[in-house]
């Protein structure tokens, strides 16, 4: 379709975007020890400038998963602290800390517990000990749908499903100190880049890989290769050097930090073989939000409603940025090979119903994603969102900011976000 994206800012302040914030709701109890009297979600900007005229300014600490203020992950960094700070006449303050420069994904936790972070995008499939429901909740997804941008609406909007139904994920936070602003964020879908092409059953065997959650050990093992865990930061070096031959990635950081340069082939599923986890990422504030009055935390959550077209927009964007850089370097694009796609259908079909018989989300986990699965696939449907052309040709037909999914994301968040919002 061929609509024009409205600016993340203005999509947030219409008061009809996504995503909320805790156990029941972020910073419950009366507004945190900061107290004070809130406002109605969508209120005019004059009854917030009300609700905020006796608060003291504050300043915060942001962490994006943008390297850069120029990198293709950053339109949505600088749309949130662009909200924050125009709904509070200035108030609160966003410093943005690019690069991951004051902690790194192991330890996004303990900086947001001790007060070096306020506010951060972490990774929790790196910790599946801490999150054990997190990670089972990626298992659960490897069913849904993968497109090169319908079927990361359809992701998107199952995370936020799941994730703020499923209490022991939000129990698992609470227990870290920290408080989920989203509790589970797609950030696309999982793909194979390889130094060589070839995805055939035999081509595997003796591949080193690099995965990032216990269900990519679970897919290497299947296809007779061998897993290597590391964060995707050391990718770039690993494959350039030839410690690895392979990673299974999400194409926007792929893009973003150049892996297609040195590994330009890309292999990618069906719906039923696509890859989890899928769901890899939460946006969450640290130990200072339960003492921001009210007010503050109000602002902070209604921002976090630039989540789903933030993630879904630069999402597409990064895949079809990865679909020029593999062309531009020669690379292969192609489905996996039919034997090879069987191979991964069963292995998710196994962690799947490990899963439901772990019971970490309750016996009807599987039944909640599928259910999660038809109820937005049909809302991506029923609003006229359908895909311009195939994935290897998204180079040609997708532009960035062509597509305006405020409609979706109003859905959303009026489904699933709304009743979380700090009272």
């Amino acid at each position: 379709m061929k609509t024009r994206t409205l600016p993340l800012l203005a999509l947030a302040s219409s008061g009809t975007l996504l995503l909320s914030a805790c156990a029941g709701s972020a910073g419950s109890g009366g507004g945190g020890a900061g107290g004070g009297e809130g406002f109605e979600y969508g209120a005019s900007q004059e009854d917030v400038d009300a609700a905020l005229a006796d608060l003291e300014p504050v300043t915060l600490k942001y962490q994006p998963p943008a390297a850069s203020q120029n990198s293709i992950m950053a339109p949505a960094a600088l749309a949130y602290k662009d909200y924050i700070e125009e709904r509070s006449g200035g108030q609160i303050e966003i410093e943005i800390i690019w690069g991951q420069a004051i902690a790194g994904y192991s330890e996004v936790d303990d900086a947001l517990a001790d007060g070096r972070l306020d506010l951060a995008y972490d990774l929790p499939i790196y910790n599946p000990s801490d999150y054990p429901s997190f990670d089972a909740a990626a298992k659960s997804f490897s069913g849904v749908p993968i497109s090169p941008m319908t079927g990361e609406m359809v992701m998107t909007a199952v995370s936020a499903d799941i994730g703020w139904n499923s209490q022991s994920l939000l129990d698992e936070y609470e227990a870290q100190g920290v408080t989920p602003l989203t509790p589970i964020v797609s950030s696309g879908g999982y793909y194979a880049v390889c130094a060589e092409p070839g995805s055939q059953p035999d081509d595997w065997k003796g591949r080193q890989i690099r995965v990032a959650s216990t269900s990519h050990h679970g897919v290497a093992n299947a296809l007779g290769a061998s897993p290597v865990s590391m964060e995707y930061v050391e990718v770039f070096e690993a494959l350039q050097r030839g410690t690895v031959d392979c990673t299974f990635a999400q194409l926007l950081p792929s893009a973003e930090s150049g892996i297609l340069e040195v590994a330009p082939n890309i292999s990618y599923s069906t719906d039923e073989a696509s890859m989890s986890s899928r769901a890899v990422g939460a946006e969450l504030a640290g130990s200072s939000f339960a003492n921001l009055p009210l007010a503050y935390q109000q602002i902070i959550f209604d921002a976090a409603a630039t989540s789903y077209s933030g993630f879904v927009g630069i999402t597409a964007d990064g895949n079809a940025e990865s679909v020029r850089q593999a062309k531009e370097a020669g690379g292969e694009i192609a489905v996996f090979d039919p034997a090879t796609e069987e191979i991964i259908k069963e292995e998710n079909a196994r962690q799947r119903q490990e899963v439901v018989d772990g019971g970490v989300l309750g016996d009807d986990i599987d039944t909640r994603v599928s259910e999660s699965i038809e109820t937005w696939s049909s809302a991506v449907e029923e609003l006229g969102f359908e895909d311009g052309g195939s994935f290897e040709e998204m180079d040609t037909w997708w532009e960035s900011g062509e597509a305006d999914f405020t409609p979706m994301a109003e859905r959303v968040f009026e489904e699933t976000a709304l009743p979380h919002r700090p009272q």
